[in-house]
């Protein structure tokens, strides 16, 4: 199989690996292959694939991130952490105090460079499942899409805590607002759209630094970080 250009700059110039070399590849959508360094020169980079191992590395409970567009390396960040933290889909949402506006051309090259960040991301985990990426939309537009489970909303001033929760029987969808937070106007269209305000606690944290906080609670009350290995 020969690879991209930018695939045989990472495996010639990062992993600097040579011919012969054994590595591990997946397409993104479940398992991994073994494979081979067969050719690697300016010309051409090839890889030999071998024996498929149906390895699942993915979270048992859903966990859909509705995250408030925030500037360069801090959504990359959170997009990063959060594939890393297990989540299984993540839509960037423009909201009334983004910093960041996106014309159509720029929306386009933001979501493909974020594309780029969450398979990076899977390489680095061992995930071999890219979690979807949506296209950026409104934070109303994806207010409609959520369906059934718990529907959770993070909030500074939130009446409740992640104690007070159960078990969601149907996975969660999680709402973290933008460098500048979600307008009032906007925490209450969520809360009428079923989300729950939950407060981190007594500190109010950056939005990257929120988003990341409420997965990992999220992944120790309900899903599987300090599972036992099997």
């Amino acid at each position: 199989m020969a690879l991209t250009e930018e695939r045989a700059h990472y495996l010639k110039s990062v992993l600097r690996l040579r011919r012969g070399a054994e590595l591990v590849v997946f397409n993104g959508t479940g398992g991994e292959f073994q494979a081979c360094v067969e050719v690697i020169s300016r010309a051409a980079t090839r890889v030999k694939i071998g024996a498929f191992h149906p390895l699942c590395r993915e979270s048992p409970l859903a966990i859909h991130l509705g995250l408030g567009i925030s500037r360069g390396e801090r959504m990359d960040l959170a997009i990063q952490k959060a594939v890393e933290l297990g989540v299984t889909g993540i839509t960037p949402l423009t909201t009334e105090r983004s910093v960041v506006r996106l014309n159509s051309e720029r929306r386009l090259t933001r979501w493909e460079h974020w594309q780029k960040v969450a398979q990076s991301a899977c390489e680095q985990c061992h995930r071999n499942i890219v979690p979807a990426l949506a296209e950026p939309r409104s934070l109303d537009e994806w207010l409609g899409e959520c369906r059934g489970g718990l529907k959770l909303l993070l909030d500074p001033s939130g009446e409740r805590s992640f104690k007070d929760l159960t078990l969601p029987s149907g996975g969660v969808y999680l709402l973290s607002g933008p460098e500048g937070g979600f307008s009032e106007d906007e925490r209450a269209r969520a809360r009428a759209a079923g989300f729950l305000a939950i407060r981190l606690g007594p500190r109010v944290l950056r939005t990257e630094t929120a988003a990341l906080a409420a997965l990992t609670a999220i992944q120790v009350l309900w899903g599987d970080l300090g599972a036992p290995v099997e």
